[in-house]
């Protein structure tokens, strides 16, 4: 049989993945979810496709009868995909069920399925997730969302990724209350499909990450916020991504009047080596927020300072540890604790932490088996993220570790630069920008990548000198704001900045296409 063996799942976003899903755990079999490959993209999309096939070993693809009818034209491009047993689950004959045999010795510790990592930085890694990851995370968000019978939940989310995947689809199940599920493509297509699912249906939890939030803002009028009624909405969860204390503003400021309220705003924090969640926003309680010195932070520190203060940065509060998980901050460095209000990496451990990478023992070791120096506890996930905990126990993210620029011996978090830059013009594409940093003559040196959209500026005499324009208010902002030179300011068509498929900027391959 199939137990034990790695499935991949190539459907679009719908009931037939999920029917796919499930039909995996009921073998006995590894779930592997990934994109199907896209044929106007296939130089995009194959690639990735490729590498997860090769990494997870996978022998079956369960699919529906549109995609296998492009395989063709994905197998000339692709001849090693041929040598996969290809099956399309909506044309299978009805009454298969009596012949399915419960899988022998399945328990906690059996693999459910291997969630491939975004890979905003080389290949992409299996998470391995097991029944007992599953059940353990699908109880701390049932706890933290307060889900009832009663609860509606609406969903835009991508079934590929875990927040799609474990928060969207199978919390509902968990918990034994409707969900309404919408195609990622129709969100980004009108992002105000999502709110007026949610007005339509009563929706009681419904979320996403920080751009979607301000895409409703920036992509509705004021005639269609009024149409809404949101005031069912108890838990808008927002995060996988630095969550901005000005989006969550600005839409409280427009969809206040629809009927939604601050307290509904859910702010928490995970990743897919810790399943899903690792922490959260307390429900009905509105989003807490701190202003640090940006100064202190380039030290590591986070000292609390007033807003007009020169440098000063929001930070959203991601709540606190769910259950018997266990939040550390730790130098990454010299692997020693580090005390409230200092800035180091944020270390998890739990039931909820993955049992590794699938076949990469040694990344395996060196992100989920991390002890702390001079303690007994752990072992502990190293998120690469990094964050400072209050001493009531709040956590706040300030950034990727990997993503750090050190510029003149001092730190800048990309996304801080990236806001300043996005705002310089009102041409500049928000979400749309990446600074990463360059060696030049032995020093490193910020450059800014950023989408413009000059289209509506009339002809090409216009659009270069608002291009022009943009260039010099980014390099005026960044000395402004943070006394940084930039070394280079490119910009680009919109929509054709590097992102993983779940949105994020990929800085890394930006830094290459530029050095290229």
């Amino acid at each position: 049989g199939a137990q034990g063996e790695r499935v991949l799942l190539l459907y679009p976003p719908g009931l037939d993945y999920i029917a796919g899903f499930f039909g995996c755990l009921y073998a006995g079999a590894v779930a592997v979810p990934a994109y199907p490959p896209d044929p106007m993209r296939l130089e995009r999309t194959l690639p990735r496709l490729r590498a997860i096939i090769q990494d997870a070993r996978a022998s079956v693809v369960l699919t529906t009868s549109g995609i296998l009818g492009l395989s063709d034209f994905v197998f000339e491009q692709a001849p090693d995909f041929r040598a996969l047993h290809w099956m399309a689950t909506d044309e299978l004959p009805e009454g298969g069920e009596q012949d399915w045999v419960a899988p022998e010795g399945l328990g906690a510790e059996s693999l459910a399925f291997l969630q491939y990592t975004s890979g905003s930085t080389g290949t992409p890694k299996g998470v391995m997730l097991t029944h007992g990851n599953l059940l353990h995370n699908l109880s701390l968000i049932h706890g933290a969302f307060g889900a009832r019978a009663d609860s509606v939940g609406v969903i835009w989310l991508p079934p590929y990724h875990d927040m799609g995947l474990i928060g969207g689809i199978l919390e509902p199940l968990y918990g034994g209350f409707p969900v309404t599920l919408m195609s990622p493509m129709a969100f980004l297509k009108r992002p105000m499909a999502w709110l007026e699912a949610v007005s339509r249906f009563g929706g009681s939890i419904s979320g996403g990450p920080n751009f979607a939030f301000d895409l409703c803002v920036r992509k509705s009028t004021p005639e269609q916020r009024r149409a809404l009624d949101l005031s069912r909405w108890e838990v808008a969860f927002c995060g996988a991504e630095p969550i901005r204390p000005e989006t969550l503003e600005r839409f409280v400021e427009a969809f206040g009047p629809s009927g939604f309220r601050r307290e509904a705003f859910f702010p928490c924090y995970g990743l897919a080596e810790g399943t899903l969640i690792v922490s959260g926003g307390e429900k009905s309680a509105p989003p807490v927020s701190v202003t640090i010195s940006g100064e202190g932070l380039e030290r590591h520190r986070a000292e609390e300072v007033g807003a007009a203060e020169p440098g000063a940065r929001t930070l959203v509060g991601c709540g606190q540890t769910l259950a018997e998980q266990r939040i550390a901050i730790v130098d990454p460095e010299t692997l020693e604790r580090r005390a409230p209000g200092e800035v180091g990496e944020v270390w998890v451990s739990g039931p909820s932490v993955a049992q590794g990478y699938w076949g990469r023992e040694e990344a395996t070791r060196e992100t989920f088996h991390a002890r702390i120096a001079r303690e007994d506890g752990g072992p502990y996930l190293r998120t690469g993220d990094l964050g400072f905990l209050r001493p009531e126990g709040e956590l706040y993210v300030t950034g990727r570790r990997k993503d750090l620029i050190i510029l003149r011996g001092r730190n800048h978090y990309p996304q801080d630069l990236e806001a300043t830059v996005e705002g310089a013009h009102p041409a500049l594409r928000p979400g749309g920008g990446a600074v990463f940093s360059v060696e030049v003559r032995g020093e490193e040196r910020a450059v800014v990548v950023q989408e413009i959209d000059v289209r509506r500026l009339g002809g090409l005499r216009e659009q270069l000198a608002a291009a022009d324009a943009a260039v010099g208010t980014i390099r005026q902002r960044l000395a402004e704001s943070h006394e940084v030179q930039a070394h280079a300011v490119v910009l680009i068509e919109p929509g054709s900045l590097p992102k993983t498929s779940s949105g994020k900027v990929q800085r890394h391959a930006c830094r290459a296409a530029f050095l290229a």
